[in-house]
């Protein structure tokens, strides 16, 4: 099934995003495409469409449902996208949201699919779930130069932090259960990183619900969306390990001839397992065991 404009998405996508849990993949460039795919499904994701512009050309893959034809290379380019798939999606559907060389990692997802664990979060009445989206880059940029390698990725075991989240409707009073998180890349790097592009917090999975709208700080207009757990006890967090970081600084030619290697001595090789998130306390499991 093919879309070539977010507006046709929009009208007739309902059937291509199915049931759910359905998966948005936004297409910036080649690299890990079919890895990424193939990591959608291993999770258990009934549908996936991609989102790339038309020098792009997808690969023939199982669980690719859909293409739509965008300009993912513009500014917030995953803001429209995002709004046109809550709105063809039936209310209650659960979306998830990710670019290539973006692996989403939630506790005991070796065993467990995602359609498990997001029936689990809709008993603790729960419609979203924050998302860490953590760093990943190869050892070695002599080797790999464009910062992706899967065999040898590494993430940083520390250097995370969150700040309050303040409310501007509230003379900036922090807002309840919502923090600005910060770390990896992005952090060490971060004159190298537009101040709006810092945080390394997302609301990666959600639920479907007339109205609803996504912002371009990855943040939801529904507040409630935007919080990391309930009010009575922590809830599941979730990760998506992210190529992306690493990429952008090696394409852009001032960090690229300023940054000659990403490891540093907080630097891990990433096991690609939950457990290992889970212990540098990168997600949590909450209440699900």
């Amino acid at each position: 099934m093919r879309f070539d404009s977010l507006d046709r998405f929009r009208a007739r996508g309902r059937d291509a995003i199915g049931p759910g849990p359905a998966a948005l993949m936004i297409v910036e460039d080649n690299v890990e495409l079919v890895s990424t795919l193939d990591h959608l499904g291993a999770r258990g994701f009934r549908a996936v469409v991609a989102a790339a512009p038309p020098d792009i050309a997808l690969p023939d893959h199982p669980v690719l449902t859909a293409a739509v034809t965008l300009d993912t290379r513009a500014p917030k380019a995953f803001v429209p996208l995002v709004n046109a798939a809550i709105a063809a999606a039936r209310p209650g559907t659960w979306l998830h949201y990710c670019y290539n060389a973006e692996y989403l990692h939630y506790p005991f997802c070796e065993h467990r699919t995602v359609g498990e664990m997001l029936a689990f979060h809709a008993e603790e009445r729960r419609a979203a779930m924050l998302t860490y989206v953590v760093d990943l880059y190869a050892a070695d940029l002599a080797t790999h130069p464009s910062g992706v390698d899967r065999a040898t990725a590494h993430l940083d075991r520390a250097g995370y932090f969150a700040l309050p989240r303040p409310d501007p409707a509230n003379k900036d009073w922090p807002k309840e259960r919502q923090l600005d998180f910060h770390g990896g890349l992005r952090w060490r790097f971060e004159e190298h990183v537009a101040p709006d592009r810092r945080r390394i917090d997302r609301i990666g999975l959600f639920r479907t619900a007339k109205g609803l709208r996504l912002r371009g700080d990855h943040t939801f207009a529904d507040q409630e969306y935007n919080t990391y757990a309930c009010p009575w006890h922590h809830n599941l967090t979730a990760a998506i390990c992210s190529f992306r970081a690493a990429k952008a600084l090696r394409a852009n030619p001032v960090s690229r001839d300023e940054i000659d290697s990403f490891t540093w001595p907080g630097s891990v090789p990433f096991r690609w397992e939950s457990r290992q998130l889970m212990d540098l306390g990168l997600m949590e499991p909450g209440q699900w065991f």
